[in-house]
């Protein structure tokens, strides 16, 4: 049994996703028995992080600048957009090399069972840039899990106009999966061959 600082750490570890008991304590371990500059140097890189990455002002993509780099970008398809739901799946995505349009970060999926309901999605600040931007095509990228059906259906259901395109990857993907956990290759065939989402 851990104690003391110890056990703050590794508890400070099992707090991180994908971290479990096992792992946080191999992980504390292997801090504590490095040079204090090793921890050191990751503790300042940490704080540095969590106080120069904020969201930007237009997606709410997590950037050190604000609009980020994909919204200041004037060669992307301005009347495009692709929705998704953490800052990390526009990276996977923009990995693919498929897409070449703007983003948005909802921060979350609604689902009504946890409490998380279109208010704990930004949907108001989608809706707001998709009217102003006068976007053509909304693609929804979101995780095929109940809680992205349900929010797939919401957006649909909200965002829908004569003239505007919505549309949702592909089912390459399995129900169920997570978009983080998608190959490069199946990723970019769901994006590439998404269907109109109704």
């Amino acid at each position: 049994m851990f104690e003391g600082k110890l056990e703050e750490l590794k508890n400070g570890f099992k707090r991180l996703p994908g971290i479990g008991e096992k792992t946080a304590e191999r992980l504390a371990f292997y801090l504590i028995s490095q040079e204090k500059e090793v921890g050191l140097q990751l503790s300042e890189l940490i704080r540095e992080s969590i106080t120069s990455i904020q969201k930007c002002e237009s997606c709410n993509m997590l950037s050190e600048k604000s609009p980020c780099h994909f919204c200041a970008d004037d060669q992307r398809d301005e009347k495009t957009i692709c929705v998704v739901e953490k800052s990390q799946d526009v990276y996977l995505i923009e990995d693919t090399g498929v897409y070449k349009g703007r983003y948005f970060v909802l921060g979350n999926l609604i689902s009504p069972l946890d409490g998380i309901g279109p208010n704990h999605i930004n949907f108001p600040k989608l809706q707001q840039l998709v009217e102003k931007e006068d976007i053509h095509e909304i693609i929804l990228a979101v995780n095929p899990s109940s809680a992205g059906e349900t929010t797939i259906s919401f957006l649909t259901a909200s965002l829908q106009k004569d003239g505007r395109k919505i549309t949702r990857l592909a089912t390459g993907l399995p129900i169920g999966g997570d978009i983080e956990y998608t190959s490069k290759k199946t990723l970019a065939s769901a994006l590439t061959y998404r269907n109109e989402s109704k």
